[in-house]
């Protein structure tokens, strides 16, 4: 079975830019000022791909506003599930929305429907 095939949800493209400078785990453990900068690639209901040059730990969360559009936004606990090193010394990263409520996952449908409306102009 296809990768694809096996997600709930549909990826879709989005270019967005983030900063995560605190990330944190169940247990109290925190690591502070990280500066690592991130690029999001794609977005469904469930979560966020991404690529970095930093070297983020699996099953760490962080705290991050998702801007869908100049007005549209929402913040979010996302939490790393998977990496996977590129060919240019970058990461790949997978990781999953925690306890995002249904009315801000909404969201995304609404951005998926701007991406269509966008290709059929």
């Amino acid at each position: 079975m296809h990768l694809q095939d096996r997600r709930k949800d549909k990826r879709l493209p989005i270019e967005l830019h983030l900063e995560i400078n605190h990330m944190f785990r169940q247990g109290e453990e925190v690591i502070d000022n990280m500066d690592a900068q991130i690029d999001v690639i794609n977005i469904s209901r469930s979560g966020i791909g991404f690529i970095s040059k930093a070297f983020l730990p699996i099953d760490y969360y962080f705290n991050a506003r998702i801007t869908l559009s100049p007005k549209e936004f929402f913040f979010a606990v996302i939490k790393i599930n998977r990496k996977r090193q590129t060919e240019e010394s970058n990461y790949l990263y997978g990781a999953e929305f925690v306890g995002l409520a249904p009315f801000l996952a909404d969201k995304i449908d609404v951005y998926e429907q701007g991406l269509y409306e966008k290709v059929m102009k």
